[in-house]
């Protein structure tokens, strides 16, 4: 049967969604052991760090750290060969001088990334519907990692939290449901609420919280990191598939570096999704200027799903939604990371609220009532990092109907196969003078579950029947219907520092076959460039000029995970998405 190229590239992202190999790692760099902050360390200030060890050097470190005055270890993260310790300032040079050190970061604070506006805001059959969301799949038997401030136990949850831990002293301790802050009930209600009123994205998953910030929405990045590996080390007894990280901090080192990106790697690696801010660091404070490279850490972590934030207006049409000016852009620091990689409703949504939490009773004019019940409107990519999550939940439970409806065992999607789908079937977003948004902004483009939910099931039913292709082919439709207007799909994904579009996804068979050629200066997205003008600062920059790293070489060759690429040769084959 001779296929067309739309078959050839669906097919394709049906094929490549069911291989688990991991992405490329991109550009790598190590850097200085120490990061941004410690490297300004001295005296005897005490300071807690993570110590990220050589394989098989913990006890050797380990007896070092204790030899030195006055220092403790404070917890493990076997995950990621790292220890929490005490230490003084003057002690932390000499340590990044043993071998069997690979790191040394501080334990830095962690916040929510939320805000707060007046605008109008979006109700819930507006979200959905804006969403492309039908009435199926509602992400049953979907277990969700809530990573956060913790979970109200609310009515809208009701039977749907299987399990809750306080882990903000870095040690999870099960207890009842609670959130004092009030985040993390609010992210929990746009991923999954049953409330009639303000239903979330995916209305029947399970979760299980995981408390790691504290009644004033701070927390340490050695909690987050022991909620990760409780996590990964109880997905199975809780069916946990998915994480959701409404939180960071600023980039302190590079990627390889940073204790809270490789505990995102390592959960990925161990099979679950995890899906975090890009933060809202979009804006100047001062001048109000949009600027570049704001994304924060675990934003910066090559397999999590980082994601931006979208303004719709409280309409369900894409005609007059936008990248909300708070939102992240990338590159992130240091490794010059590609990200968000989609971006999503994220701005004065309105979700169920605990009215004795923190945020509740600090901001009374965020307070909703509607039909005698309270919710609350808050804005930031914490938000449209939740609506990401409903999103993927959804997608896995049609993963999952599709599977049992035509009995194979394809095996289950992984967190790169989650990122194309959504890559792929994004919706991209042009500024107001009609040029098309930056990869830097937007990713490919806005959330679509319509076609994110479609790909997941026709991944596995091209699998089972590649002749469902010509009965139906309606299912390749690359486009969604959204507020009676035809939206085309990216179809492209980015993966690393590359972009692939188009017929460059098309294969024949498992094999895929790709046509990109690196010139002298790359482009990205329009309008962005990287030419041989670019200049490296040592802050965020504001304003249409954008920086990249020292350490990454562009023009003529490009670094590829480890080795370079040449200039004039073709990439081919499963190697340059690492499928």
């Amino acid at each position: 049967m001779k296929l067309s190229p739309r078959t050839l590239i669906a097919t394709g992202v049906a094929a490549a969604l069911l291989c688990g190999m991991p992405p490329p790692a991109g550009a790598q760099q190590r850097g200085p052991k120490l990061d941004r902050v410690l490297q300004n360390a001295h005296g005897g200030h005490r300071q807690r760090v993570i110590i990220r060890f050589r394989s098989g050097a913990d006890s050797s470190v380990e007896q070092r750290v204790l030899s030195l005055k006055e220092s403790r270890i404070l917890s493990r993260h076997r995950s990621i060969g790292a220890f929490t310790a005490e230490l003084r300032g003057e002690q932390l040079a000499e340590l990044a001088r043993d071998p069997d050190v690979e790191s040394i970061g501080v334990d830095a604070d962690v916040a929510a990334d939320a805000s707060y506006a007046n605008d109008t805001s979006i109700s819930s059959n507006v979200l959905r519907n804006t969403l492309g969301e039908g009435d199926g799949s509602k992400g049953a038997g979907i277990g969700v990692a809530l990573i956060d401030s913790g979970i109200a136990p609310l009515p809208a949850f009701s039977g749907r939290i299987t399990a809750f831990y306080d882990v903000t002293s870095g040690v999870p301790i099960p207890t009842l449901p609670n959130d004092e802050y009030g985040h993390g009930t609010h992210v929990a209600g746009l991923i999954g609420s049953s409330d009639s009123t303000y239903m979330g994205v995916a209305p029947s998953v399970t979760f299980v919280g995981l408390k790691v910030l504290n009644k004033n929405g701070r927390g340490l990045t050695s909690s987050v990191i022991a909620a990760l590996d409780f996590a990964v080390a109880n997905r199975q007894r809780f069916k946990i598939q998915v994480v959701n990280l409404s939180l960071g901090h600023p980039i302190l080192s590079p990627a390889a570096n940073d204790p809270l990106v490789q505990a995102v790697e390592s959960a990925v690696r161990a099979g679950l999704i995890v899906v975090v801010s890009a933060g809202n660091v979009g804006v100047n404070p001062d001048t109000g200027q949009i600027g570049y490279a704001g994304v924060t850490s675990p934003g910066n972590a090559p397999s999590a799903i980082t994601v931006g934030a979208v303004n719709t207006q409280g309409t369900a049409t894409h005609a007059d939604d936008i990248v909300a000016p708070y939102s992240s852009r990338g590159p992130t620091w240091y490794d010059g990371y590609v990200k968000p990689d989609v971006v999503a409703p994220g701005h004065s949504l309105l979700s169920v609220m605990d009215v004795n939490s923190y945020l509740f009773k600090q901001y009374p004019n965020y307070d909703v009532k509607v039909n005698n019940r309270w919710y609350m409107r808050l804005s930031g990519t914490s938000m449209a990092t939740a609506v990401t999550t409903g999103v993927v939940a959804a997608a896995l439970e049609a993963h999952n109907w599709a599977t049992a409806y035509y009995t194979v065992t394809p095996g289950p999607v992984t967190a790169n196969g989650m990122k194309a789908m959504l890559q792929y079937t994004a919706l991209p977003l042009r500024g107001a003078n009609g040029t098309m948004l930056d990869a830097l902004t937007q990713g490919t483009g806005e959330l679509n579950a319509e076609g994110s939910v479609r790909l997941a099931w026709l991944a596995v039913a091209m699998w089972a029947n590649p002749s469902i292709a010509t009965q139906y082919p309606q299912v390749l439709t690359t486009s969604t219907t959204i507020a009676n207007e035809r939206l085309d799909w990216a179809a492209r994904i980015i993966w690393g520092q590359q972009s692939v579009s188009g017929p460059a996804l098309a294969v024949s068979g498992t094999n895929w076959a790709t046509n990109i050629l690196w010139g002298e200066n790359i482009i990205w997205g329009e309008n962005i460039v990287w030419g041989e003008n670019i200049i490296w600062g040592e802050n965020i920059i504001w304003g249409e000029n954008i920086i990249w790293g020292e350490n990454l070489v562009w023009g003529e060759n490009i670094i590829w995970g480890e080795s370079l690429v040449d200039a004039n040769s073709k990439v081919t084959g499963l190697s340059l998405l690492g499928w």
